[in-house]
């Protein structure tokens, strides 16, 4: 359920000026039929959410067309013309480089980056972000960008680090294939960070664009000797503070 300003949304006048087929649809089709309420202050506040989600959607793919390689922190490695690797196998932006050019790169020339999926998942909200703020107002933002793991991330996508139960999944949001029986000389197949694409199918850095079924057959292959518990995908997500970032976009 959807309200706005306190007041219940009609579905089919939202719908209309949406593509039929696109994210916005979806995300409007699954907040409507949910038994939880959505709260929004403006049709504006509504407009930024769906528009956003629609552009991380778009970021993930592009970001699996640009080539960025799958590396442990230990062996990442970044353009040192606009980020500098840090001893934790993080990343920090240039201080004489924009903080969008910095991002907009790791689009353009994915090959000259390998990371791993935990910072994967922060560039594509970058790259969104950068779509749906514009140069300037990330700039303003996100000068000192550091990327890494959940552990290190700016304040503005600071909920994306934490998964929360939902009985909602949307696409745009980060979501997580655990698989607990991991062989230990595999560790980097512990799990999964994906981007829920909206179609029943997910993006995950150095795994592609896959079913959860393909996932998770995946990471069964990588489970220790002799077990038998599969891998799963956990009810839970991790989104962005959608109405914190509207405030940014204003």
């Amino acid at each position: 359920m959807i309200t706005i300003n306190g007041q219940s949304a009609n579905l089919d006048a939202l719908l209309r000026g949406t593509n039929s087929a696109g994210v916005e649809t979806e995300t409007l089709s699954r907040l409507s039929r949910s038994f939880t309420q959505y709260d929004y202050d403006s049709m504006e506040e509504l407009r930024f959410e769906l528009v956003l989600r629609r552009e991380i959607v778009a970021a993930a793919n592009a970001l699996l067309r640009g080539g960025l390689q799958f590396e442990t922190f230990r062996n990442s490695y970044c353009n040192p013309a606009y980020w500098s690797r840090t001893q934790d196998g993080g990343f920090v932006v240039n201080r004489n480089a924009r903080a969008s050019d910095a991002i907009a790169d790791m689009f353009k020339n994915g090959r000259a980056y390998g990371t791993e999926c935990a910072t994967a998942m922060q560039i594509v909200y970058y790259g969104a972000l950068l779509k749906v703020l514009g140069r300037d107002a990330f700039d303003r933002e996100f000068a000192g960008a550091y990327l890494m793991n959940w552990h290190r991330i700016e304040r503005a996508l600071r909920e994306t680090g934490l998964m929360r139960p939902t009985s909602d999944p949307l696409p745009g949001d980060r979501r997580y294939f655990m698989n607990p029986d991991v062989n230990t000389e595999t560790p980097e197949w512990q799990g999964e960070n994906v981007i829920d694409m909206g179609d029943g199918s997910y993006y995950g850095h150095g795994i592609g664009r896959r079913r959860d079924a393909d996932i998770i057959a995946d990471l069964n292959k990588n489970r220790r000797l002799g077990s038998h518990t599969s891998a799963y995908l956990m009810p839970s997500a991790g989104r962005p503070n959608f109405k914190r970032l509207a405030q940014l976009a204003n």
